[in-house]
């Protein structure tokens, strides 16, 4: 009785036995384009990916390397490619060029394998709302051909780590939402794979269910597993990933641990906030103009109404400061606010994206 987001999940994550399938027959070692030896340091190897939708090109020759357990956190705003990269990783589309592999296997010659490897967490929870948590978990069990003693331990395991013990024998369509994020993470972890995707996982979650997630992807990292994480949640990011891609427009425009990252733009910021009943707008416009150099090192948030300036030295602080009070006394506009402060990975995302986290 697979209703219609079973059978997503079962697209997703089951186990082709489809002799049609384009990777089912017998794997051949010195068949895949990538050399095995790959294998012994890194989970997920690309180069050079490409993918098109008619003439939207989303994916311009991508190169990523992740090492077996770790963390990468891929960000980028809405439509930078972050889903892309994702579903053809975990062998639901074809890329166009480019090369792509799973512990060494090939996610297009060798998919069956690959499939044999991964856990993937969509945006959006892939449960049968009419069966019980436990149930679901059991299913899935099946569907990767798992023996029942091995499912029934692994489900109890489960239903503990995500504290889902006492909901278990009740129907998913109970859940809260912050359960069901947690119940789809549960059941991409059903065969153990060493490696999982989380495309957005704490989306919509309150900040309990949101740390219990963290916790839970900490925990399974110090188990050995990689995990591929997709996020717009810069705090999420800096938490939990060893290494942080900045994605946009298709392209990959900055890589790094989060300290390396928050390097790029400067080592401290001016911040002031503008009254709200003065002209924001005006206020960046004379800070532009009072000040040509500070145009490349400028950044505003219309929601938080900050103007937000890099200033590398005490020197330029005080000078800087001087010059932003002038130019706001000068123009009319009343400040509400100034601080210093140490750069954040959300600077970091507009200073390269131009877009707000």
């Amino acid at each position: 009785m697979f209703r219609k987001a079973f059978k997503y999940r079962l697209k997703k994550m089951s186990i082709a036995t489809n002799t049609n399938d384009r990777s089912s027959k017998t794997i051949n070692n010195n068949s895949s384009i990538f050399d095995k030896r790959n294998s012994k340091e890194n989970a997920i190897f690309i180069e050079a990916l490409k993918k098109s939708f008619n003439s939207l090109k989303v994916l311009d020759s991508i190169d990523l390397v992740v090492e077996k357990g770790t963390v990468l956190a891929l960000v980028g705003p809405n439509g930078a490619g972050k889903t892309t990269i994702v579903n053809i990783l975990s062998t639901l589309l074809l890329p166009d060029g480019g090369k792509a592999s799973i512990n060494g296997y090939d996610v297009v010659k060798e998919s069956f394998m690959v499939r044999r490897l991964i856990g993937l967490t969509g945006q959006y929870a892939a449960l049968d709302e009419d069966l019980t948590g436990k149930e679901n978990l059991f299913m899935m069990g099946r569907l990767y051909h798992l023996t029942y003693p091995y499912i029934k331990k692994r489900t109890n395991e489960l239903l503990q780590l995500f504290d889902l013990k006492e909901a278990s024998k009740r129907a998913v369509k109970t859940y809260s939402g912050g359960m069901r994020r947690r119940l789809d993470l549960a059941v991409s972890l059903i065969a153990s794979p060493p490696v999982v995707f989380l495309d957005e996982p704490t989306v919509g979650l309150d900040p309990p269910n949101r740390l219990i997630m963290w916790d839970t992807v900490k925990k399974l990292v110090t188990e050995g597993t990689t995990i591929f994480l997709t996020t717009q949640n810069m705090d999420e990011a800096e938490h939990l990933a060893d290494k942080i891609i900045v994605i946009d427009k298709g392209k990959i425009i900055a890589e790094g641990t989060a300290e390396y990252l928050k390097q790029l733009i400067g080592s401290e910021r001016l911040e002031i906030t503008i009254a709200h009943k003065s002209d924001f707008q005006k206020a960046i416009m004379m800070v532009e103009r009072g000040e040509e150099k500070y145009k490349d090192n400028m950044y505003s948030d219309f929601e938080n109404r900050t103007i937000s300036i890099v200033v590398n030295d005490n020197e330029e602080r005080v000078q800087k400061l001087k010059r932003v009070l002038n130019i706001m006394e000068e123009s009319g506009i009343d400040v509400e606010n100034i601080l210093f402060r140490t750069p954040t990975l959300d600077d970091v995302f507009l200073a390269l994206t131009g877009h707000t986290s």
